[in-house]
C-alpha cells in the first residue's frame, strides 16, 4: 500500500461507517416512525411487531450509534446479526441467491458490519474522544509513586 493511501485509510473508513451507519439508520427511521418514504411503500410497523419493529428499532439505534462512532463494534456486531437473521429468515426460503431472492441489502449490511467488528470505527469516533478523556486504569488507581510493586 502507498504511504498515501496508508494515511488516509482511517479516515476513509470512518467516512465509510458514517455514511453506512447513517443508511441504516435510515431505514430504521423509515420503518419505526414512517419517514422518508414509510416500511414497504408507506406508513410505520407496527409497534413490538415481530420481527418488523424490533428488527426496525435495531437499525435505527445500531445505525445511529455506528455512525457516530459510539460503542461501534458491539452495535456493528448486533446489526450484523440481525441482518443475517433477515436473510436467512425472510429471503432464502424464496430462492437461494441473494439476487434472486431481494435479499442483496441484507446480505450486504450484514457482512458490512460484520467488518466493522473487526476494522474498528476509524477517525472521528465518539469512542475515541471519550477514551482520549478517560485515565489509564493504573492512573486510576496508583499515584505515580505507586504505579511500580514493591515486595513486602
Amino acid at each position: 500500500m502507498t504511504p498515501h493511501l496508508h494515511r488516509a485509510q482511517p479516515h476513509v473508513l470512518a467516512l465509510f461507517r458514517i455514511v453506512v451507519g447513517g443508511l441504516f439508520a435510515c431505514h430504521g427511521a423509515a420503518s419505526v416512525f414512517g419517514v422518508l418514504g414509510g416500511a414497504h411503500g408507506g406508513g410505520s410497523i407496527a409497534a413490538g411487531t415481530w420481527p418488523g419493529w424490533y428488527a426496525a428499532v435495531i437499525q435505527l439505534v445500531g445505525g445511529t450509534l455506528v455512525a457516530l462512532g459510539l460503542g461501534t463494534r458491539l452495535a456493528a456486531l448486533i446489526s450484523s446479526g440481525s441482518m443475517a437473521y433477515a436473510y436467512f429468515t425472510v429471503h432464502q426460503s424464496h430462492a437461494l441467491f441473494p439476487i434472486q431472492n431481494g435479499g442483496e441489502p441484507s446480505a450486504v449490511y450484514c457482512w458490512v458490519f460484520l467488518l466493522l467488528v473487526f476494522t474498528g470505527p476509524g477517525a472521528f469516533a465518539l469512542d475515541s474522544l471519550l477514551t482520549a478523556r478517560t485515565p489509564d486504569r493504573r492512573d486510576r488507581n496508583h499515584t505515580p509513586e505507586q504505579s511500580s510493586p514493591v515486595a513486602v
